[in-house]
């Protein structure tokens, strides 16, 4: 069988120009969504070889966008045209010249490096390290839900231990937050690294890690927004393995992974063991492109704030065979909002929308390599700082199961629930929240970026109810094609519900453009702490 059927006429490639070329819309379109598939089509085409960060193929795909921008007419919003370069650093562990001892009274002990435990190259790690361990609990800062395991803690020039693990009382998307923001919280308080285990004994994350680590791992180049920045030894340990952190504390590592089983509150312990690493790192300089187009706002007071729409473009390039199949397109996962974004950014040049405020469309990149091309725009926008009022992102939005529903995460959070729950009034579906609430999706996409930095937001997906037909064929797609290389063009979609989902996000896009004031945080939002004051 061919690994791949040929598409038919599709995706034009031409080797002279190196580039995508498009497929012209037909004369007469039964629908949007024909020209949306085109273009999902044309961006998940195995020439384009899944798009991994800033490879060849990836900067054809952004091009591609790129003249899809200025041909539906939006203004080049880019430091570079409609390119917006962002720098990144790959980096790799020599595992040869590189090492990890544990040192206690009477004796050293080596660590065998993917087995027992590995090194982090997200982090900036120092050639070097040695220093002593503490033990911060699950090594969160919440007081507010009853979790302040830093509190009291010396952990100036030390190492912190903790326990990823699931504590009771904080809701999924503070606890995913939080998470995130480990090494930042520890950083502020002196750390100098930190070592992370998991509650579980059987750890599929550690082997996950042990698989991938010969790829490369990527930082932004900007040290300054880098929240890995500082980080001298990061290092994710076997949790079968963990006891060796707590060798000479008889009876204590197992009665802690009880209680952290259970999601009970653990102690703070200063060990009696320091860590010694020794690490040789590979790094190479890597740059990628953000794409931005900006359609212009209608209303002279109002055409100076900006509804930030994004997706991202990059996805996991060539990996890893599945049967017989090495090129990970991406289709879904992210070709479908990429391709989204180019649709509304026609459809609404073409039908001469006034809309008020201005629209920024960030087609980003990096953020299968942990949110970064979204994490640089929002820091460094091409816009004025501050005029950001909302971002709207689509990641993955699955058009394979009927639309009678919109999943909009974030409806707790902000009054853009008021604009969410309008638009879908005025296409006719019902608009629900997460129905899978342990997947916290509201801080795992691009989306995330911008609430950092105070900008209420939403991401949205096609709805569904828990333990319905559509549930399971949303199950079913994350086990059989979610990163693999069957996320490609062959798989079924639904062309009503892709044009459904459009017209949603068109409404959407209309009723928070339009609204009189900016979008807020509800006064009850964890989130609500990174506003930063407006400077006019």
């Amino acid at each position: 069988m061919f690994k791949k059927i040929a598409l038919l006429s599709t995706v034009l490639l031409s080797c002279a120009k190196a580039r995508i070329e498009p497929t012209p819309a037909p004369a007469v379109a039964t629908d949007h969504a024909d020209r949306w598939w085109d273009d999902v089509k044309a961006l998940a085409d195995d020439s384009v070889r899944g798009r991994d960060t800033g490879s060849p193929e990836y900067r054809k795909a952004a091009d591609f966008v790129a003249r899809a921008f200025h041909d539906a007419g939006l203004k080049a919003g880019g430091t570079q045209g409609y390119l917006q370069p962002v720098g990144f650093v790959a980096r790799s562990v020599d595992e040869s010249h590189s090492s990890l001892t544990l040192i206690r009274e009477g004796g050293e002990e080596p660590l065998t490096l993917g087995e027992d435990a590995i090194l982090m190259p997200r982090a900036p790690l120092a050639p070097a390290v040695e220093a002593p361990l503490v033990f911060a609990g699950y090594g969160l800062n919440l007081p507010e839900y009853g979790h302040d395991d830093l509190k009291g803690l010396d952990l100036k020039g030390k190492v912190v231990v903790y326990v990823a693990g699931n504590p009771r009382g904080i809701p999924g998307p503070v606890l995913s937050h939080a998470r995130n923001q480990a090494w930042p919280t520890f950083r502020a308080a002196g750390a100098v690294g930190m070592i992370a285990f998991s509650v579980a004994r059987t750890d599929s994350g550690f082997r996950r890690a042990v698989s991938n680590r010969g790829v490369a791992t990527f930082a932004l180049a900007d040290q300054s927004i880098d929240p890995q920045g500082g980080n001298q030894l990061s290092v994710q340990f076997n949790s079968a393995r963990a006891e060796k952190l707590f060798a000479g504390t008889p009876g204590l590592f197992v009665a802690l992974m009880a209680r952290a089983d259970s999601g009970l509150p653990l102690p703070q312990l200063s060990l009696p063991i320091r860590i010694r690493s020794v690490a040789r790192i590979n790094e190479r300089a890597i740059t990628s492109e953000n794409v931005i187009g900006i359609l212009p706002g209608a209303d002279p007071a109002l055409r100076g704030e900006y509804v930030v729409l994004t997706a991202h473009l990059d996805h996991l390039g060539v990996g890893r065979p599945v049967n017989g199949d090495s090129i990970y397109n991406g289709a879904m996962d992210n070709a479908s909002g990429t391709a989204l974004l180019m649709d509304v950014a026609r459809r609404l040049a073409a039908s001469h929308a006034s809309l008020r405020r201005s629209i920024v469309f960030a087609v980003v990149t990096g953020e299968e390599k942990g949110l970064l091309g979204s994490r640089f725009f929002a820091n460094h926008p091409t816009v004025p700082s501050g005029s950001i009022v909302a971002d709207l992102n689509t990641d993955m939005f699955l058009p394979i199961i009927p639309f009678t529903m919109i999943m909009v995460n974030g409806l707790e959070e902000s009054d853009l629930a008021v604009d969410a729950q309008r638009a879908g009034k005025i296409v006719g579906v019902s608009v629900v929240t997460d129905p899978e609430p342990e997947e916290n999706r509201f801080v795992r996409s691009d989306q995330y970026s911008f609430i950092l930095r105070g900008v209420p937001a939403l991401s949205l997906k096609v709805g569904f109810a828990r333990d319905t037909p559509e549930h399971q064929a949303v199950k079913e797609f994350r086990t059989r094609r979610y990163h693999m290389p069957s996320d490609d063009v062959h798989q079924r979609v639904d062309l009503e519900t892709a044009a459904g989902f459009e017209r949603y996000y068109l409404a959407l896009i209309q009723q928070v453009a339009n609204r009189d004031g900016r979008p807020s945080w509800d006064a009850q939002s964890y989130f609500r702490r990174f506003v930063r004051p407006l400077s006019r």
